[in-house]
């Protein structure tokens, strides 16, 4: 591409220079020092490149001479297209004109009708390449122009499809809210009531269980919603974990979990990340692999957290849930990169499955007395 583009220049260059050469020395000289002026005025062309006034400067002499036309349309052009201004073209093209009519005047004697044509004829040569110029870098700049207007109106577009997807989530979020939250309450209601109607007292506990997971569920519904404060949100972390996992083991769930190292403060998403990556591992394994055990360890380094879920039973229904279901795990991966962490899930060395996550930590904070394993 930029060999092209360097013989496409070259190829340009050759031109302007070139056929203005040409044109001078298939020309009549006027005067004996016609064509050396001419000439010259053809080669000092590349310098309209660095300024183009110098190429206008430099072919004066073969205006003057007769046969600097050729030179002068190209530098004048490049005169109109770099300045693009008419006020800023004009005064630059006094001096062609003069040099160009001040040998006819001096050698011919002309009428005063001869003379205005004559600055009339020379005057229009003069300014059609550079007015030539002014309009192509006019046209340059409104082509920039609408290239701009059209990536703003594609913005404005990109930007009212996001507000409309927004809406649109706002929307469904308070019809799951509505439709959800209205039975999580019955849920909650009922057992509450079967909690102060039985007698039997493992049937008021279990009814006292249900009622405070259908709380607690629509409380982080409400959290995911946007619907609550951010003090629900912030309950939904490290803080929460051994209730976490103990109302597994409550279920039913042979769920263990450890800590290694000194445990530190961490971020609230952090921590936030950190509970939905067991939760769900703890989720997906009463579903998927029912009566399997559950071991969750958390691994505390200086300058990272490592987490990691592994349940004993077979990974095969786990690993195919996993890929069909696909939200659950895409929802991880979300989150935990969101925090900066990174997520793998795959089959464990003893032929169960097993969730990992890293976390990385900001700067030390004073450590937490470890919790005795649950």
């Amino acid at each position: 591409m930029n060999w092209t583009a360097a013989l496409h220049r070259g190829g340009v260059e050759l031109a302007a220079v070139g056929i203005p050469v040409g044109a001078v020395l298939l020309s009549h000289p006027p005067f004996t020092w016609s064509l050396t002026a001419g000439l010259v005025a053809c080669l000092v062309l590349p310098l309209r490149h660095l300024w183009p006034p110098l190429a206008v400067l430099g072919g004066l002499w073969g205006l003057a001479g007769g046969l600097g036309w050729p030179a002068a349309v190209v530098s004048l052009y490049a005169l109109g297209r770099r300045n693009g201004r008419v006020w800023g073209t004009l005064p630059w093209l006094v001096l062609p004109v003069v040099a160009a009519v001040t040998p006819v005047l001096v050698t011919q004697d002309l009428s005063w009708q001869q003379i205005v044509l004559t600055v009339a004829y020379v005057g229009i040569n003069a300014v059609a390449p550079a007015f030539v110029g002014l309009l192509m870098a006019t046209r340059t700049r409104l082509t920039a122009s609408l290239r701009e207007l059209e990536q703003v109106r594609e913005d404005a577009l990109a930007a009212s499809q996001d507000a409309a997807r927004a809406q649109e989530r706002a929307r469904i979020g308070r019809e799951i809210h509505d439709a959800v939250g209205h039975h999580a309450t019955l849920i909650a209601v009922g057992a509450a009531a079967l909690a102060a109607s039985t007698q039997e007292e493992p049937t008021r506990e279990a009814a006292e269980r249900i009622r405070g997971l259908a709380k607690r569920a629509l409380a982080e519904m409400r959290v995911a919603l946007g619907l609550a404060d951010g003090g629900a949100e912030q309950r939904a972390g490290l803080a929460e974990m051994a209730a976490l996992v103990a109302g597994a083991q409550a279920a039913g769930v042979d769920v263990e979990i450890t800590h290694h190292g000194a445990r530190t403060e961490v971020a609230p998403g952090v921590g936030r990340a950190v509970y939905r990556v067991v939760q769900e591992s703890l989720t997906n394994a009463v579903r998927h692999a029912a009566g399997a055990s559950v071991r969750v360890d958390l691994t505390w380094h200086p300058d990272e957290l490592y987490v990691q879920v592994v349940n004993a039973a077979p990974a095969r229904r786990r690993r195919v849930a996993f890929a069909a279901g696909g939200a659950g795990l895409s929802g991880l991966v979300e989150r935990v990169t969101s925090v900066g962490g990174e997520l793998s899930a795959g089959t464990s060395a003893g032929g169960g499955f097993a969730v990992r996550a890293t976390f990385p930590l900001v700067a030390a904070a004073p450590p937490i007395p470890a919790q005795a394993s649950v």
